[in-house]
């Protein structure tokens, strides 16, 4: 088994590598889906995040408001910390639950938003950033996302520097083109992994 880290900031194209790395045959664990799994109605992350941001991040239906605790927590370090610290352990221990499901010999991708920023890297065997300018990143947000610049400017700001990604990179992707620009260097990166994976 390989275990591959894919991360990239936000904008920069990482959902889009996943999927298509998944395409080819990779086992693909989506930390961020996993993140919303485990903040469910009736789950105890959910519970623990009420208890530590009050109710006024519940929606109607008693779901987690994302768009409420993001506002709360995106703007303030602390506030972040803190949920990080109730939701990336629950995370991490269903990530590694269904690692232990892949058969030996497969490419399991684990997309990890902030790999970078928790210092996940000497978990992996190799990470794989996806990278993007700056710029191009805030474009995507607004253009595509609908995101006001202010709201797409916090959310960078938050995570780590381009800069600091690319320091731990064992592999880099390139997507500050075209989305036919892409797929190439996907295809040639999972070439590499799936030879790697056999190999070991």
């Amino acid at each position: 088994m390989l275990k591959v880290g894919l991360t990239g900031g936000i904008g920069a194209g990482k959902s889009e590598v996943s999927r298509l790395l998944a395409g080819y045959g990779a086992v693909l664990i989506d930390a961020d889906r996993i993140a919303r799994e485990v903040v469910e109605p009736g789950t105890p992350g959910l519970a623990a995040v009420v208890e530590a941001f009050g109710t006024s991040v519940l929606a109607g239906d008693g779901t987690l408001d994302r768009p409420a605790l993001g506002s709360v927590v995106f703007a303030d370090p602390d506030r972040l910390a803190t949920l990080n610290s109730i939701v990336h352990p629950l995370v991490g221990a269903r990530s590694a639950e269904l690692e232990g499901l892949a058969q030996d010999g497969s490419v399991v991708v684990h997309d990890v938003p902030l790999l970078t920023e928790n210092r996940l890297a000497p978990l992996y065997d190799l990470v794989v950033v996806v990278d993007a300018a700056p710029r191009t990143q805030l474009d995507r947000l607004v253009r595509l996302r609908g995101m006001q610049e202010s709201e797409a400017r916090a959310r960078m700001a938050a995570q780590a520097t381009r800069e600091q990604r690319r320091e731990i990179a064992d592999i880099l992707i390139d997507n500050d083109g075209p989305l036919d620009a892409l797929e190439p260097q996907v295809r040639a990166v999972w070439a590499r992994l799936a030879e790697r994976a056999g190999s070991s």
